[in-house]
């Protein structure tokens, strides 16, 4: 059965038309296909109020009747008068920590934003359905409101002799009244705020073609958070701007900015990044806690034999350490738990960072600035006169920079960075690439990890599941090739390799509330290291064995990262899934 058919069936019930009634109104022609109400209302069948109450049986929600209300301005200003307007909702009544709100239409991205700002209060939400009549009747409360804020305004310019700055941009005419109104700074300091709870690292605001769209990236994923009325896009970016201290009558070319807050009593950094669309603009902006300090290597969940082998790396007084992986897979996070280990009163840590993560007390921090001229290589010969014994540099990015480190390890320091490769061996081509000589790079490269970051199973909601044969016999195809000792290590009760499951649980990801309904919450590095010894070394040196996987496995023991994932299955920490996402990309 239709709407319409409920509709009239649910309006012979209540006795407001009769079944003559009713027979003619199926047979009637409707202008819009499914309007049946704005039919009802412009024959004069039923009042708007009763239509209403109506509806709002079909859709399950209380009716309100606001014709005759009268609401409070604080009430009414909870939601910003433009989110009111886009989607005809209307905050009508607030009890303790209970809010009212009132929709024309049951509309999903009305709840969204209005469930957004009221988490931030931690407010709980009854909807009501009421009709355009009553939103209409309250919502011309922001005009009066409008109007005594701009008396009161214009009043107090005459009084001190100001007048209201107004900016211009190509598209529309922003002024400070709108860039600083309450509405306008309250949404984006519950977008801050939202983000930095959920555990962001990213927050990007991006403008379509009628809305704008807030998204976190929780956990490596981009998640839409918000959907906003695209007519109060421009205001939440000049905002941003205002608050990094960027150009507001800079819209042509991208902008790069700062801003530290306090949120929730932490000291948080905000890189902020603007880029021009065809009609707007973006904003990305890049989540750091400088009040939180880096993960050791163990929380971030690196398995035995890995462990040793960073360990022996980093005792080493000279030589170059490397860590790779492709973007986002927490490289930095890992050089920060090194650079923690290595922090000692003996020794002088210097560092070359794009940008700062995190600060630790001891260490001597330098963020780059290539548009000053003070890029990692210049930066590196700068270093080089300040006395360190190690040397952080945060990326290898072209061969004058891989020169510059390999000279300085020759000469005494331990060098961390680094290079953008897909997995550890990569790591020697690379550099031979960017011009390195092999008896150099065979005399300095020492350590080489490769990583890559799976979202973490959430320990509330996680359920055991059953893998399909072909993906157990690919598990097991996989464990063949490592060691064993190497396998029992970090799952000691596995007997024989071809039964990896008897023992062992696999789960799947579900998903509540504490973990954002994802089935995942934080995140495990999966991992593979390759230590230079002096086979590897001799091979490197003359070029003339074929150096891969293989190779290194007849010198040494080695789990790659794929095996390494599969342990981390097995040990209920992560799904199939995740793994199999973060090796292909």
């Amino acid at each position: 059965m239709d709407k319409n058919e409920q509709l009239i069936n649910l309006l012979l019930s209540k006795k407001l038309i009769d079944a003559a009634k009713a027979e003619e109104i199926r047979k009637a022609p409707l202008k819009n296909k499914g309007d049946l109400g704005g039919f009802l209302l412009s024959q004069k069948i039923i009042t708007d109020e009763q239509l209403t109450e109506a509806r709002a049986a079909l859709y399950g929600l209380p009716y309100y009747n606001l014709v005759n209300e009268e609401v409070v301005e604080e009430v009414v200003r909870f939601l910003p008068e433009e989110i009111a307007k886009t989607y005809q909702v209307i905050c009508f009544g607030r009890e303790a920590n209970v809010l009212k709100i009132g929709l024309v239409e049951p509309n999903l991205k009305a709840m969204e934003a209005v469930n957004f700002l009221a988490a931030d209060e931690k407010l709980q939400i009854q909807y009501f359905l009421v009709s355009n009549a009553g939103w209409q009747k309250i919502f011309k409360q922001y005009q009066k409101i409008e109007e005594e804020i701009s008396s009161a305004l214009e009043i107090k310019a005459k009084e001190e002799g100001e007048e209201l700055v107004t900016v211009k941009t190509e598209n529309e005419e922003l002024n400070t009244e709108d860039i600083n109104s309450a509405p306008v700074s309250r949404i984006v300091s519950v977008i801050i705020r939202h983000a930095v709870e959920a555990r962001a690292s990213d927050i990007h605001i991006e403008p379509f073609a009628k809305e704008s769209r807030v998204r976190y990236r929780i956990d490596g994923i981009l998640h839409t958070s918000l959907t906003l009325p695209k007519s109060i896009h421009n205001a939440i970016i000049a905002r941003i701007k205002v608050l990094a201290k960027l150009k507001l009558d800079e819209t042509r070319i991208p902008q790069d900015g700062r801003i530290r807050l306090l949120v929730n009593k932490r000291e948080i950094d905000f890189r902020v990044s603007t880029l021009p669309l065809t009609n707007s603009e973006k904003v990305a902006m890049r989540i750091l806690d400088v009040s939180k300090g880096a993960p050791s290597l163990e929380e971030l969940g690196f398995n035995k034999l890995a462990l040793t082998r960073i360990h022996n790396g980093i005792k080493k007084t000279s030589g170059i350490f490397l860590v790779t992986g492709p973007t986002g897979s927490g490289k930095t996070t890992t050089l920060y738990a090194l650079l923690d280990i290595l922090n000692q009163e003996g020794v002088n840590i210097s560092t070359l960072e794009d940008p700062i993560e995190y600060e630790i007390k001891g260490i001597n921090q330098s963020q780059v600035r290539p548009k000053i001229g003070f890029s990692f290589a210049n930066g590196l010969r700068s270093l080089l006169r300040q006395d360190p014994n190690i040397i952080m540099v945060g990326e290898i990015r072209d061969e004058e920079t891989a020169d510059l480190s390999i000279n300085a390890s020759l000469t005494g320091h331990l060098v961390l960075s680094t290079l953008h490769t897909n997995d550890a061996l990569g790591a020697v081509f690379r550099l031979l690439d960017m011009k390195i000589e092999r008896f150099l790079l065979s005399s300095t490269l020492k350590t080489v990890v490769a990583q890559r970051l799976a979202r973490r199973l959430c320990e509330n909601c996680k359920q055991e599941t059953k893998l399909s044969e072909e993906a157990l016999q690919e598990m097991i195809a996989e464990l063949k090739n490592a060691p064993l000792k190497v396998i029992q290590d970090e799952l000691p009760d596995l007997k024989d390799v071809n039964q990896p499951l008897v023992n062992h649980k696999v789960y799947k990801a579900v998903g509540c509330s504490r973990c954002e309904m994802t089935g995942y919450s934080d995140r495990v590095a999966i991992a593979e290291v390759i230590e230079i010894n002096d086979k590897l070394r001799e091979i490197i040196d003359n070029g003339k064995v074929n150096l891969d996987i293989n190779t290194v496995k007849q010198t040494e023991d080695f789990l790659s990262i794929k095996q390494d994932g599969i342990i981390k299955i097995l040990q209920g920490r992560t799904t199939i899934e995740e793994v199999l996402r973060v090796i292909e990309s």
